[in-house]
């Protein structure tokens, strides 16, 4: 039996090109003449019913707007039964027989244990700064992310140059260093400190201060959040080196702005395949970039944990310091 309505939201953390995306399954799903409903702050949305029919007019002029136009939040309440059966309960009440989850990896539990528990027809499409998804090169929204803090940071060497000063600055990555690398490397960073690899602040200031005697002026440390704070780190160098050290800390611009042309374009593709997937009755996937080809894996491999490759990045790193 053919598909009639379907739902999109969008949960977790923002992503540049989220609305791309929408935008996409959208007009996908009113082509093949399916109504959609768009649910607003994700699965909190979902378990108190605010949702509104979405037209091929709603989803206009959205597509190069940083952020989402469904909104979204953290839904503790979702990981409960009570929460599950209350969104399960909207799906039947509105005629939704399947919906399309924009997110990361902890948006991706959340609908592989819907699938899993209730048999909700859904397919994830990938969008997290954190680059988290198992088995997709990248997801929504990384690309734009990197590329804002990069800009950050090519100001940020002017004044450090001028200056002569030493520069922490803290980009996003509770988990993950894949914007640290990517940032440190193109922004010919000095150093980097990630969470996947172990940190030691005196062997970094006797590198700094080996430096400073062959005449070097400034430098750059890009430092992941989630392995540790600017801050401190910008205060234990300064103490150890006796060197002036400033520290920045990005913070959330990294999530907004305008989605690059590649984010985009990404949102567009992945969000025109995935509604297609669910349409043919291929639920419980995930659809993404793997070797520049798009493709679908369950949604229980794409939340494990993800293992890519961080010594060569880090590595060369340091050898072009």
């Amino acid at each position: 039996m053919a598909i009639k309505k379907i739902a999109v939201l969008t949960t977790g953390g923002d992503a540049p090109g989220m609305n791309a995306a929408i935008r996409a399954v959208v007009r996908t799903a009113i082509d093949t003449k399916v109504e959609v409903m768009g649910v607003f702050r994700g699965w909190w949305g979902l378990i108190n019913e605010e949702l509104k029919p979405l037209s091929h007019r709603s989803v206009s002029g959205i597509i190069n707007q940083g952020g989402t136009i469904l909104k979204t939040q953290r839904c503790p309440e979702f990981r409960t039964k009570e929460g599950m059966d209350r969104a399960a309960a909207t799906l039947k009440k509105y005629n939704i027989e399947g919906i399309i989850v924009i997110g990361g990896n902890g948006s991706f539990a959340g609908a592989h244990e819907f699938y899993k528990q209730y048999g909700v027809a859904c397919v994830g499409i990938p969008a997290s700064i954190d680059n988290d998804i198992n088995g997709f090169d990248t997801t929504i929204g990384v690309d734009t992310a990197i590329n804002t803090a990069l800009t950050a940071i090519d100001n940020i060497r002017d004044t450090a140059t001028s200056m002569e000063r030493i520069f922490v600055v803290e980009v996003m990555g509770r988990e993950s260093g894949y914007i640290a690398l990517q940032v440190a490397l193109a922004g010919g960073c000095e150093d980097v400190i990630i969470p996947e690899k172990k940190f030691d602040c005196q062997q970094m200031c006797h590198r700094i201060v080996e430096g400073s005697i062959r005449g070097k002026a400034s430098w750059i440390i890009v430092v992941a959040e989630g392995a540790g704070r600017a801050e401190e780190v910008s205060r234990k160098i300064t103490e150890i080196t006796t060197l002036e050290t400033r520290a920045v800390v990005l913070g959330h611009i990294q999530r907004g702005g305008r989605p690059t042309a590649f984010s985009r374009d990404m949102a567009l593709r992945l969000g025109y395949e995935a509604t297609n997937l669910l349409l043919e009755g291929q639920c419980g996937k995930a659809v993404g970039l793997n070797n520049g080809k798009i493709i679908s894996i369950d949604l229980e491999e794409a939340i494990k944990k993800k293992i890519w490759e961080v010594d060569s990045i880090y590595n060369l790193i340091r050898k072009l310091t």
